[in-house]
């Protein structure tokens, strides 16, 4: 069961005169563009930085990938094809897994989301039982009902810059995830050893998100992603002062500042403190909001 606790002290400070946080305004400085922040099982935002945005969001796709995935009743001990794509990628889609071989269901749902495994996600939806479309179908047929406004999907991998979600979205999506115990369980695997049939082999994956390894932070579930469009990208909980935390971070320079800015609000939370980022990370916020800004239209077009 995941508990929600009352905002602390240094959070509240900011919000003696409405009763709410000032989203937008104050908080922790980020080097991420786009942010939201909220305790778990709530949708509300602590802090959000152009939480309202429609921007990529890479890998942290596979997190709807995940919930569908379970939602569909497939049984997770079935042994799935991987079958060459039917569909070229978007992107770099390298992997190591060999055209045909196997692997069960449960063990290909852990390694798409510890290791970002593309062609694990792109089986896993190639395997639903409405096939490929329909399991794309059911991501946005999800997406609404959580009442996820400024998403759409169009691949389960997060290969494609066309998936488009808002952090404030992304925190519905955790918290919806955060229900089941296989997401909070694969997502956070350290490493594992997935062994495949036909033929016989095995590969090694590891988390692509280094705070699992800390106990200190309690990660409860976790989802990196990247794509040269969607920047440096980490949604997570995790324990942050005494409390289960969503954290949603999207578009950062540096393949450390997701971290960096998990720290910041951490330390934010416990004492209200703002911190500081690097002049090179403000400079590429101060260029990728004039980008964002400028394609406004047409992205809210696309998701009309």
């Amino acid at each position: 069961m995941w508990l929600v606790f009352s905002l602390p002290m240094a959070v509240l400070a900011h919000s003696k005169e409405s009763g709410k946080v000032d989203v937008d305004i104050q908080g922790p400085n980020l080097a991420s563009v786009n942010a939201a922040v909220a305790l778990v099982g709530s949708n509300d935002l602590m802090f959000g930085k152009n939480a309202d945005r429609p921007v990529p969001i890479a890998s942290v796709t596979k997190v709807m990938t995940a919930l569908v995935v379970l939602e569909s009743g497939a049984p997770l001990n079935e042994w799935l094809v991987f079958r060459k794509r039917h569909t070229s990628a978007a992107a770099n889609a390298y992997s190591r897994i060999r055209i045909g071989s196997q692997m069960r269901r449960a063990d290909v749902l852990r390694i798409a989301l510890m290791s970002s495994e593309n062609f694990a996600a792109y089986t896993l939806a190639r395997s639903h039982p409405d096939g490929f479309d329909g399991f794309v179908e059911a991501m946005n047929a999800k997406a609404k009902a959580l009442g996820m406004t400024g998403t759409r999907f169009v691949d389960p991998t997060g290969l494609s810059a066309e998936n488009l979600s808002t952090a404030g979205d992304l925190v519905k999506l955790v918290n919806a995830a955060a229900e089941y115990p296989e997401i909070r369980e694969y997502s956070t695997t350290n490493y594992f050893r997935g062994q495949f049939r036909k033929p016989r082999y095995s590969l090694s994956f590891g988390n692509t998100n280094a705070l699992v390894h800390r106990d200190s932070w309690g990660v409860g579930l976790s989802k990196t992603g990247y794509l040269s469009e969607a920047g440096r990208c980490l949604v997570m909980v995790s324990n942050m002062n005494g409390k289960q935390v969503v954290t949603v971070l999207l578009d950062s320079l540096g393949t450390r500042s997701p971290m960096g800015d998990a720290g910041r609000i951490k330390r934010w939370l416990d004492t209200g403190a703002s911190g500081k980022v690097a002049n090179a990370a403000r400079q590429y916020a101060l260029e990728k909001n004039a980008a964002y800004n400028s394609a406004g239209h047409s992205t809210t077009a696309a998701l009309k």
